[in-house]
């Protein structure tokens, strides 16, 4: 039973299942899309309306995300007394590392045999930003992740703005609710969903500017999505843990920066931190609100994008994801 728990540990968020369906928005978008005209016929698959490269690379999208999770689902605790329980516990972790290097690694040789170097080099970009999400900002020792202590004043922060190549200055984030939320959210999720619909743009033989926006569309759905989870654990009834850098909070700790102490009671052990006062502070504050609205906007933006799209049922199945997750 351990070794279950600790291998689906990282598919699993406050009992509600965390895994996306990023392999079925790469084929949604790449259907809408279509291809270019000079796409040899062996390699359309006309049935699904989308190239066998195309739903290959689906399939590495979800391998990727996969790996990712499970790898999230290792446990680092202290060693308990209790000997036999700690060794199934390092058993469980070296079964999760085990699953999740597999599907990474299979990832790997599906992409190769794609044969095109820049899908290689963007889908590998993607999967460094995976890794960079897991040392941004402070952890406790369980390796659990924890806000930034807020900053007195906030910045506008330029990185992933549109067009922006500016170098990445994780510094600049941390301590500003919505730049720190975003740059963990981008690495985490928005990067790998963003570059699949610019890579299955490029294998569609699309101009450069469209699979910009393709990347575009996916960044701003996987940021929408998080939005629309980091409000779950604070829904009427609930109650429970939930993650210390989610939105909500971490809007809650901007406009009252003195709950930072009850963050800091966590380093030792996120157990120490008492989660029902954080829950009430979040419920009383702008936290909820800003969320919504932070939803709202990344919703709206992917929606601008597809609707440059010719209109096709794939676009109106991606446009009804984007109303779901909008409205709830």
């Amino acid at each position: 039973m351990i070794i279950v728990l600790v291998c689906f540990r990282g598919l699993l968020y406050n009992g509600k299942n965390n895994m996306q369906a990023w392999g079925l928005i790469v084929l949604l978008i790449s259907k809408a899309a279509g291809h270019s005209a000079d796409i040899p016929d062996m390699e359309q698959d006309k049935a699904a309306g989308v190239l066998h490269s195309q739903r290959a690379l689906a399939e590495v999208t979800e391998m990727i995300r996969t790996s990712h999770l499970v790898h999230k689902g290792l446990v680092n605790l202290q060693p308990p007394n209790n000997v036999d329980a700690s060794g199934d516990m390092m058993f469980g972790n070296k079964i999760a590392l085990l699953s999740g290097d597999y599907l990474l690694s299979n990832s790997s040789i599906e992409l190769a045999n794609l044969r095109n170097q820049e899908l290689v080099e963007l889908m590998s970009s993607a999967v460094r930003d995976l890794t960079e999400a897991e040392f941004v900002g402070p952890r406790d020792r369980q390796n659990n992740p924890l806000p930034a202590k807020p900053k007195a004043k906030q910045v506008e922060y330029k990185q992933f703005i549109e067009n922006n190549l500016e170098p990445l200055i994780v510094s600049e984030a941390l301590g500003n609710a919505q730049a720190e939320w975003t740059l963990r959210n981008v690495l985490n999720a928005g990067s790998l969903l963003g570059k699949s619909c610019q890579g299955t743009l490029k294998l569609a033989g699309h101009s450069e500017d469209l699979q910009e926006k393709g990347y575009l569309f996916g960044k701003h759905l996987a940021l929408a999505w998080q939005a629309c989870l980091d409000r779950e654990p604070f829904q009427p009834g609930s109650s429970g843990s939930f993650s210390l850098v989610c939105a909500p909070l971490m809007f809650t700790l901007q406009n009252k920066p003195e709950l930072y102490e009850h963050i800091e009671k966590g380093l030792e052990n996120v157990d120490e931190v008492d989660y029902d006062l954080l829950r009430a502070e979040v419920l009383e504050g702008p936290g909820l609100e800003l969320t919504k609205k932070l939803q709202k906007e990344h919703s709206q933006a992917a929606l601008k994008v597809l609707n440059e799209l010719p209109a096709s049922d794939a676009r109106t199945a991606l446009a009804n994801i984007i109303a779901a997750v909008q409205e709830s």
